[in-house]
């Protein structure tokens, strides 16, 4: 399927933000991602030097070591680009809680220019680019799982869900409470480990009871979250990334 030019916004050059979880453990994804760009005809520009947010130090109550992480993002990313990335947990980091850090600091004016610049995929996709069918085929049934950061921090609606209801084959069932959180909640689910593995039985049991053979999301640590649990637990159903599934069935 070629994208028609005229469906897009003017767009042609992004940077791609690659999350810790995404470069360490979910690499596909950022490939992934970039495939999806490119078929768009976006020229693709990724630094090999950016590492993480700060993310993980900022909710654990380290913020000076979150502030020196925040800005060398800031000077990675200073390019007055558009800026891409798999994970709205991430960019809601950016767009949320940097302000907090960078109050009253000089490097003001640049974290506005970033944040205004900075958009998750589904995001991007579907409100910037106005793209909503990217030839995919993914002949399986689904679950969504909305996480608590896409919906709540970064403010994610409708845009899974348009995305993949135009994916060749594939069937969305929904979930009971699928936007309660799956229990990860960064370290949350290393300090209160009785009560993360609970929610993430009570999410992975809720996506069972559908009878769907994938659970879907937009954040690769609740993936990763749920994976473990089915994995110990044998559970028959896996979890796979949106972006995985927008990049099934073509080739470029």
């Amino acid at each position: 399927m070629t994208i028609k030019q005229t469906d897009m916004k003017n767009i042609t050059d992004v940077d791609v933000f690659i999350p810790c979880f995404i470069d360490q453990l979910y690499p596909d994804v950022g490939y992934n991602m970039i495939k999806i760009l490119q078929k768009l005809e976006i020229q693709v520009h990724y630094n090999k030097n950016q590492t993480c947010c700060g993310q993980m130090a900022f909710n654990s109550g380290y913020w000076e070591e979150a502030r020196n992480l925040g800005e060398k993002f800031i000077s990675d990313f200073k390019t007055g680009r558009v800026i891409v990335g798999p994970s709205a947990s991430c960019i809601s980091m950016v767009k949320n809680y940097y302000p907090l850090l960078f109050k009253n600091s000089s490097k003001h004016n640049e974290l506005n220019e970033v944040r205004e610049n900075i958009y998750e995929i589904t995001d991007f996709l579907v409100n910037v680019m106005k793209v909503t069918n990217l030839g995919a085929e993914f002949n399986h049934k689904v679950t969504i799982h909305d996480a608590c950061a896409a919906k709540r921090e970064y403010g994610l609606t409708h845009e899974v869900r348009t995305l993949l209801k135009n994916v060749k084959g594939l069937e969305i069932v929904e979930m009971k409470d699928s936007d309660e959180c799956c229990g990860f909640g960064g370290t949350f689910s290393v300090k209160n480990e009785a009560i993360s593995t609970a929610m993430a039985e009570q999410k992975v049991g809720n996506a069972l009871d559908t009878g769907a053979e994938y659970i879907v999301s937009t954040e690769s640590s609740c993936l990763l979250h749920q994976q473990g649990y089915i994995d110990k637990h044998k559970s028959p159903i896996k979890t796979i990334h949106i972006v995985d599934i927008l990049a099934s069935g073509w080739e470029l």
